[in-house]
């Protein structure tokens, strides 16, 4: 039995930590109506977030739209509906994989940038010199880079779906050779905007406050050395991406249930 004695302290340790991470985010959220009073930091963030994560979502959406219009013209063709290859391609981006490799890419891009560079803030001492003026480093520092991801994702996931349809579209008209005119027609006729577009939106701006949140929360509470900023880094982008992945399988089973 001695193995119940570490496995408990274990236990305590990680729902300690849970319990931690809910009061950062409850003390975050109070410090969000300050922020919304000064939009320019909000708008700066969006575009120091968004704008430098544009270059790898566009070429990454328009390699997905390419090798996703290949392997289901594949599938499609064995049962003689190739022609509704633009509305599977369509379906599968603004559904499921726009919103979640955004967001996987976003955690390794923007994510690890904003845990570097709060741990950076940190060890340098600025948070606290801006507590020692009075000024809270949650509603100066944080609260704008968490509207600022927040509202980034959303329009990156939309990017990215859309350049991936226009890949697919290369593909299928031009290399395969299916008609250009179906392969729109489909589309409108089988994407309803609310269900379809409208849950991925909803997905891409949950996964926009769960990555912002554990970057954030990974920089603010790491030790103030080299070591630990690094060590941040790597469990924002791994932590990211787990509550990503398990979060889309909720998010999809509450959405996409029922007919």
């Amino acid at each position: 039995m001695n193995w119940l004695a570490p496995l408990g302290a274990r236990a305590l340790k990680v729902l300690g930590n849970w319990g931690h991470a809910a009061l950062f985010l409850v003390e975050l959220m109070k410090a969000l109506p300050a922020a919304l009073r000064r939009p320019m930091l909000v708008i700066t963030q969006v575009h120091a977030i968004g704008n430098r994560s544009l270059v790898i979502m566009l070429s990454s959406g328009l390699a997905v739209g390419f090798v996703l219009a290949l392997q289901m013209y594949y599938a499609l063709v064995r049962y003689g509906a190739a022609e509704s290859l633009g509305l599977v391609v369509n379906l599968s981006l603004v559904r499921e994989l726009g919103p979640v490799v955004t967001a996987l890419l976003f955690a390794g891009r923007a994510g690890t940038s904003l845990t570097a560079e709060i741990g950076l803030m940190k060890a340098g001492e600025q948070l606290a010199a801006m507590e020692l003026m009075a000024i809270d480093p949650r509603a100066r520092v944080l609260a704008p880079r968490f509207l600022g991801g927040v509202v980034a994702m959303p329009i990156l996931a939309i990017l990215f779906s859309t350049i991936g349809i226009l890949g697919a579209w290369v593909v299928a008209v031009a290399l395969i050779g299916i008609d250009a005119g179906n392969f729109w027609s489909i589309q409108q006729s089988g994407v309803d905007v609310w269900r379809d577009i409208g849950n991925g939106l909803v997905k891409s701006a949950v996964f926009g406050v769960i990555c912002t949140f554990v970057a954030l929360y990974q920089g603010y509470e790491t030790q103030a050395t080299p070591e630990g900023v690094a060590y941040a880094t790597t469990r924002t982008v791994v932590f990211s991406s787990l509550a990503v992945l398990g979060m889309d399988f909720i998010l999809t089973a509450l959405m996409f249930s029922t007919p």
